[in-house]
């Protein structure tokens, strides 16, 4: 099966005319690549991952405004409650999504989930911007407000997990690292136009224009992103490994409970829950998101030196998270991703209290290094990651196993830390205390995979 599923790859999933699976190596596929079958398949892979951040951070944003509009606005502060307990209920029910998605990905397909969840995911974010307000629908409107951010909760949540599982499947053995590592920019490269398109409409629109109609158009921008998306998938088609188990009759017919009776991949889902998955939650959001709101609201920086420096960390973490993904491939994946647990348990604190202490800081430069030395832990771990959780897991149930622990951590762990920092800050009236609990979050995912992260560079992902 190693040799079908070489030549298979080198097909990077465009599948031939025939289904009769041809072992020759001198047979050629009826249907030729592309050009650039890499980039191709990236592209695919990462619109959704894209698409799920772009809608992340535009719900976060506009949940100011979304208060008043869908709620009750007798009491603005209990309006402004339910708005964001609506964008939490997403976040809760990403597991949701990862284990039912996860489990027909194994079953059905990864590219069959893997256009179900686009269009899920796509057409509920198109919704929210042609939602009728309060005011138009009374107590409809926050319901079809919550439902809709529930559908993208689930899509999400086979969304990540599948991209992942469809982007390693088809990436070189050698750079397998460094070509799946881009699917980790689309967090921010989504963060990024989210905030720079609301931060346009809010600048070129009157607070009435933007209350009435501006506050949609981020929404209807998603359509544009849908049809990219959806035309670059349906180009594609099932991995080589699939086809490989179809070939065999080994695709697994009940693929989550097999992960709970497996003992190793049991085991291994509690690795990436606690360690990999866990970590890069947890670093994402201090690093790209709560710096944002720590720099503006405790450090005392004003919004636009804010929103530089966190402009400055999103730059820095393209190139590094590449490296990070390349070097993953030189000298392993354990290797990288334990250093970068350890340098961001280290950093936290020093970085934080670095921006509170103003008068250490001699200029702007020195605000924005403290940016990029907390970035750096971020694309250590979150380069790597992509490979990794694919290669823990066998062919047969890779997509449940790796979607559902990851999920788990990115919802639970990592969307739940800010609420988390500010509550210990508030209940301890420390500015910086509340920065412990992901210093010891990081800790414990260091202390886990210094003790059980086994190497997975270069392993058969047909196996």
């Amino acid at each position: 099966m190693n040799a079908e599923v070489r030549r298979l790859t080198d097909n990077y999933g465009f599948r031939p005319k025939t289904t009769t699976i041809v072992r020759t190596q001198t047979d050629q596929p009826n249907s030729q690549p592309t050009r650039n079958p890499h980039i191709r398949v990236a592209v695919a892979a990462c619109f959704g991952t894209f698409l799920e951040w772009y809608d992340f951070l535009t719900f976060a944003a506009l949940a100011v405004w979304f208060g008043p509009l869908f709620f009750p606005p007798e009491n603005p502060t209990a309006a402004l409650l339910a708005s964001l307990a609506t964008f939490g209920a997403g976040m809760i029910v990403r597991p949701l999504g990862a284990a039912i998605f996860g489990s027909l990905g194994d079953r059905i397909g990864r590219r069959k989930v893997f256009m179900i969840t686009i269009l899920l995911m796509g057409g509920a974010t198109l919704a929210v911007g042609l939602l009728p307000t309060y005011a138009q629908a009374g107590l409809w409107a926050p319901m079809l407000l919550l439902i809709l951010r529930l559908l993208q909760g689930l899509s999400a949540g086979g969304e990540i997990g599948g991209s992942a599982v469809y982007l390693t499947e088809h990436a070189p053995v050698r750079n397998r690292g460094l070509y799946t590592s881009v699917l980790q920019l689309m967090g921010p490269l989504g963060i990024l136009a989210s905030t720079l398109q609301i931060a346009f409409l809010q600048q070129t629109l009157s607070p009435e224009e933007f209350l009435s109609w501006g506050w949609r158009v981020p929404f209807w921008v998603s359509l544009i992103l849908l049809i990219i998306s959806l035309k670059a998938r349906m180009a594609l088609h099932e991995t080589p490994i699939f086809h490989a188990l179809q070939a065999k009759a080994a695709l697994a017919k009940t693929p989550l409970r097999d992960c709970f009776r497996d003992r190793q991949t049991l085991s291994r889902m509690g690795i990436l829950f606690l360690c990999v998955s866990a970590g890069g939650a947890v670093l994402f959001f201090s690093a790209q998101v709560y710096s944002g709101v720590f720099l503006k609201t405790v450090a005392g920086f004003g919004g636009a030196q804010s929103s530089l420096l966190v402009a400055i960390g999103t730059a820095t973490l393209f190139p590094l998270t590449l490296l990070a993904g390349w070097l993953s491939d030189r000298i392993g994946r354990r290797k990288v991703v334990l250093s970068g647990l350890l340098l961001g348990a280290l950093c936290i604190q020093p970085v934080f209290h670095g921006w509170l202490d103003t008068s250490t800081l001699n200029s702007n430069f020195d605000a924005a290094l403290l940016m990029v030395l907390i970035t750096l832990p971020l694309a250590l771990v979150t380069g790597p990651q992509t490979a990794l959780l694919a290669e823990l897991f066998p062919a047969r149930t890779r997509y449940s196993a790796a979607a559902l622990p990851h999920n788990l951590s990115a919802g639970w762990i990592g969307g739940l830390l800010p609420f988390f920092i500010t509550w210990i800050n508030d209940a301890t009236a420390n500015p910086l205390a509340g920065l412990w609990y992901p210093t010891v979050l990081l800790s414990i995912a260091f202390i886990v995979g210094l003790k059980f992260l086994p190497e997975t560079r270069g392993v058969d992902l047909s196996q």
